[in-house]
């Protein structure tokens, strides 16, 4: 048994082998595999590539690269044509100008010349024809020996019949004038110049060569445009497969360098039907209206989408009481920057622009610009460290870099702080967090240290009574913490106590300035002195009676003696003075 299936199984093997085998070659010859339908679509082209190997990725970019070359040699042939045809137009019309310059100097040699009158003689008309012709002939001949020029203007011709016979077919073709049967002056047309009406004859022929040509030049940079798509998306995956840097930036600066439209400003007319066809064109102007109206589209989606998002953020930050109002802001408006930074890449890969080296170049930047700006930065890690720590919120009357001020804002640079007298400061994060905080209200409530003096001649216990009262009765003091009111230090002219009630933040001064006003109007109604600094000043007369007739001039003497005494008052000394009897 084993004997009889061992030739099926060679045959079947031969079979497969026979099979095989030309794929095999097709792959190890180096045949593209994606170039027999050079409109594939895009996205279809990427997925016929993904399974591709980097060997075989090369063949397909040399391929699609040998097609796009082929196309720029087609419109560099058809650019060619059209100045070809620009020239024999303008040599033409030279010619027709030179015999219309030999009928007038024919015509005005057999009429007699004014005085100061300058013509044309026949002989230098005649001259100047036959430059003229020789010229025309010359551009003539050298246009019919270009082979490859005669059969880009033919396909043109080939082109703009094909098109007219669909717009006929359409209901689109215009229809024909009629024929001049007659000129001037009601003369057969018969009657006119023969050479004249040969050269408006070829003057028209090439006008509508050069026509044509220029319509195939705009269909021609149409499907430029898509092979330079599809050649950019094989150079992309070659690349991605490992292809090599060099050769991969050699494909795409050739890509670079063809791409676009080359217009000669100096034929006006072919500029304008250059962009004007490139306008109105699928793969031109059409297409970059379509991406630029995505453009805005998907920048305005994501803008509102943003916003949105925004919103989010800052209702979840207010729910939250862990989180600063600080933090919050920064949040919010992150998402919202963030978010529109993405669609705005987005919106440029619409527009057809690689954002991939545009990422690199940002790094870059940012590397260099990191770099430069080392303070920034270190302001910005500070700001950082701010939000997450919030040591202080916007509101709060703070002390930071040795300014005290109500938080008015903050950026990962700066704090805005309003001083008591409204002075905007700007303090760098730096200065804030590598210095000591003072929160004045980071807290929900505060004491109020008040120090009261009262004279050693009053009573302690009264005066104590007072104080008690005063502070149980205002409306803003919290009875927990329970208020200390309490004898604190024997001073030098008065016993002061200490009254440390406590109060909500927000009623801090409120509640110091009323106390301090009840105090000294109850102190006063009911007796209780406030002392104050004051000297008694003795003046006693030291000198003895027997000297006492020597002063002549008495008033001179208590002078002295009182000038004296206003010096040891001035020294703040308690000074005696003796007046005796």
């Amino acid at each position: 048994m084993n004997r009889l299936l061992r030739p099926v199984f060679m045959i079947v093997l031969i079979v497969l082998g026979g099979v095989s085998m030309p794929l095999i070659a097709e792959t190890a010859s180096g045949k593209a595999q994606t170039t027999a339908d050079s409109e594939i679509p895009v996205d279809e082209l990427e997925l016929k590539l993904r399974p591709l190997m980097r060997d075989q990725l090369k063949v397909e970019a040399d391929a699609w690269l040998k097609l796009l070359e082929d196309k720029v040699s087609d419109i560099s042939k058809a650019d060619i044509a059209v100045k070809y045809k620009r020239k024999e137009i303008a040599v033409a019309e030279q010619l027709e100008d030179a015999f219309v310059q030999l009928d007038e100097a024919k015509k005005d040699a057999e009429k007699p010349s004014a005085d100061g009158e300058t013509r044309i003689t026949v002989e230098e008309a005649e001259r100047a024809l036959e430059e003229a012709k020789k010229e025309a002939t010359a551009t003539v001949n050298k246009v019919k020996k270009d082979t490859e020029i005669q059969k880009i203007i033919s396909l043109a011709a080939k082109k703009a019949k094909e098109k007219k016979k669909a717009e006929a077919v359409a209901g689109k073709a215009d229809e024909k004038p009629e024929p001049e049967k007659s000129s001037k002056n009601g003369q057969p047309k018969e009657e006119i110049d023969k050479t004249k009406e040969k050269i408006d004859a070829a003057v028209e022929e090439r006008n509508r060569d050069r026509a044509n040509l220029l319509d195939y030049l705009t269909e021609l940079r149409d499907q430029q445009t898509a092979l330079i798509d599809r050649t950019t998306a094989v150079i992309a995956a070659y690349e991605t497969k490992g292809g090599p840097v060099e050769e991969v930036e050699v494909y795409r600066q050739y890509v670079a360098a063809v791409s676009g439209i080359a217009v000669d400003v100096s034929d006006m007319e072919a500029t304008l039907k250059t962009i004007g066809g490139w306008l109105l064109a699928d793969e031109g102007g059409l297409r970059w209206l379509k991406n630029i109206a995505l453009f805005v589209t998907i920048v305005l989606v994501f803008m509102f989408l943003g916003r949105l998002l925004a919103k989010a953020v800052e209702r979840i930050m207010a729910k939250s009481r862990q989180t600063s109002q600080l933090l919050g802001d920064f949040l919010v408006v992150s998402v919202r920057r963030l978010v529109l930074a993405v669609g705005v890449l987005i919106g440029l890969a619409a527009l057809e622009i690689n954002v991939g080296p545009l990422l690199a170049v940002i790094g870059a930047a940012g590397f260099v610009i990191a770099f430069a700006l080392q303070n920034s930065l270190g302001n910005f890690a500070s700001g950082i460290l701010i939000m997450v720590f919030k040591p202080f919120d916007i509101g709060d009357l703070v002390e930071v870099g040795g300014v005290l001020g109500k938080v008015h804002s903050m950026n990962l640079l700066s704090v805005l702080v309003h001083t008591p007298d409204n002075k905007a400061v700007i303090i760098p994060n730096n200065n804030v967090w590598s210095d000591s905080i003072t929160n004045v209200t980071g807290t929900d409530t505060r004491r109020v240290d008040l120090v009261f003096g009262i004279g050693y001649d009053d009573d302690i216990e009264k005066a104590q009574a007072i104080l008690e009262d005063v502070v149980s009765e205002h409306p803003l003091v919290l009875k927990d913490p329970e208020p200390v009111i309490s004898v604190h230090e024997l001073g030098d002219s008065s016993v002061n106590f200490v009254c440390r009630p406590w109060v909500k933040t927000a009623d801090y001064w409120e509640v110091y300035w009323d106390l301090t006003r009840s105090v000294k109007q109850r102190f006063d109604k009911q007796g209780v002195s406030i002392p104050f600094p004051q000297r008694d000043v003795h003046v006693y007369n030291a000198l003895p009676q027997a000297t006492a007739p020597e002063l002549t001039k008495p008033e001179s003497a208590g002078s002295s003696q009182l000038a004296q005494v206003k010096g040891d008052i001035s020294k703040g000394g308690d000074t005696d003075l003796d007046v005796g009897g």
